[in-house]
């Protein structure tokens, strides 16, 4: 339900800006600028790396970047997670005992206040545990057990003209739709229509992050106006349980879809495509951005059971970005989204901008054709893995479109300034339709 999701691995180095250690010996005179910077680069790459070889479990690489670097040992990301704290969430015991070696702070804490105990305890990672106790690990943070709770201010203090009362939404004839990690998403009746609406559990009410994560879904939420976008209604953010409403579909989601139809025509497929491209336009229009970040079949819903229309929703782990520049790369978390559907600069904690919305379409789009997940035979983090060493998933069904196939392949380019923009995406997909529909010739890729 939030962005916490993300946190069950490593988030991106290159949001650290810099990592710990910088050496704090004055000079009489500073360096260029150029070779500041410079130096600010090799030291946010070197702890890209050692964030992403303790994450992969790479005990070696992990320690030649140490002989290297020894102040690398604790180096933080944008979270302030150090590459203790990603070792002791996966129990990679090996890496985690060389970064002791070198001097491990194993009691640094996150920006959640979690240090790496409390990550261990909470993945029940056992031998991780008592390794990290036998070096002093204490169990502090959100997650550890010494957590001490503080009072949480309203997530919205200010009232709002689309604060909804709870007593005004009925649940008497409810029925759960979705589930989360810190809440389910019900069918209800808001002044008798149907709406569905997203409820933080009872026990979760009162945590900070879940509360920031709510509150940051709510505000993103309330800026958006568009036909392919699901419609926000309001929220109950003075009471508890928390809760979001938004607009109900019928039609469930593509995911379900999918599963029961297998392949889609071509027609069908554009038509979809066409849809969620539109919703994700709207979201990339410059200078205020929203990046989804998760965009995948389950968040994508069916208007109806003609599914003759479809709508982008999900928004908890989106990012509202102001863009100074139209070619700017932002900082911000690694590992963000759902694996399957996660383009390659995401898993590898590398700087990414909107198109990584933009390789997830093309995953979307593949489905559709395909009828099944991209690369269905591996496990999400095997496949989000095999994807960013270089693979992609094969064209199985015997035609295709040429044109629908190329457009594909360039929305799932590995370098991301390749991909296009989601208005080009729709001028494509227009061109493709239109040759269809006037019956003019169009080629057919045979394998």
């Amino acid at each position: 339900m939030s962005g916490r999701d993300a946190l069950s691995s490593a988030n991106s180095a290159e949001d650290a800006g810099s990592g710990s250690g910088s050496s704090g010996t004055p000079y009489s005179s500073s360096p260029p600028p150029s070779t500041e910077k410079k130096k600010g680069k090799t030291r946010v790459s070197r702890t890209s790396l050692i964030l992403w070889h303790t994450h992969q479990n790479d005990a070696s690489a992990v320690r030649k970047l140490l002989q290297e670097d020894p102040d690398l040992v604790n180096a933080r990301d944008y979270d302030n997670r150090t590459p203790m704290h990603v070792a002791s969430l996966h129990g990679w015991i090996d890496v985690a005992k060389c970064l002791l070696e070198y001097g491990a702070d194993v009691n640094a804490q996150d920006r959640w206040k979690n240090t790496p105990l409390a990550d261990a305890e909470g993945a029940m990672k056992h031998n991780m545990i008592e390794l990290l106790r036998s070096h002093g690990g204490l169990s502090f943070g959100q997650n550890g057990s010494h957590f001490e709770p503080k009072p949480v201010l309203p997530p919205l203090p200010n009232k709002c003209d689309w604060e909804i009362e709870p007593s005004e939404l009925d649940f008497s004839t409810t029925s759960v739709i979705g589930k989360g990690s810190f809440g389910e998403i019900l069918k209800a009746f808001w002044r008798g229509t149907p709406v569905a609406v997203k409820r933080i559990l009872p026990s979760l009410s009162d945590d900070r992050l879940v509360i920031q994560d709510f509150r940051h879904e709510v505000n993103l939420l309330v800026k958006l106006r568009h036909p392919n976008i699901v419609q926000f209604l309001g929220a109950v953010t003075d009471r508890r349980p928390l809760m979001l409403i938004t607009e109900y579909l019928r039609g469930g989601d593509l995911h379900q879809f999918l599963k029961e139809k297998g392949s889609l025509s071509p027609s069908t497929a554009i038509n979809f495509a066409l849809d969620i491209a539109r919703g994700m336009a709207y979201l990339h229009n410059e200078p205020n951005v929203i990046i989804h970040r998760d965009l995948k079949p389950r968040n994508v819903l069916l208007v109806n059971s003609n599914a003759d229309h479809l709508k982008v929703g999900d928004f908890g782990l989106s990012k509202l970005i102001k863009v100074q520049n139209s070619n700017d790369v932002y900082k911000m978390t690694g590992e963000t989204g759902s694996y399957r559907y996660m383009a390659p600069e995401v898993f590898k904690h590398r700087r990414y901008d909107k198109k990584v919305d933009v390789f997830s379409f093309a995953m979307i789009l593949y489905e559709m054709l395909e009828g099944d997940p991209p690369l269905a035979n591996y496990e999400p983090y095997e496949a989000a893995k095999y994807v960013a060493e270089g693979h992609r998933p094969l064209f199985r069904t015997k035609g295709y479109i040429a044109e629908l196939r190329e457009l594909t392949e360039q929305c799932w380019d590995a370098d991301m300034n390749q991909r296009p923009s989601f208005l080009e995406i729709l001028k494509r997909l227009e061109k493709i339709k239109d040759n269809m529909s006037q019956d003019h010739h169009w080629h057919i890729f045979t394998q």
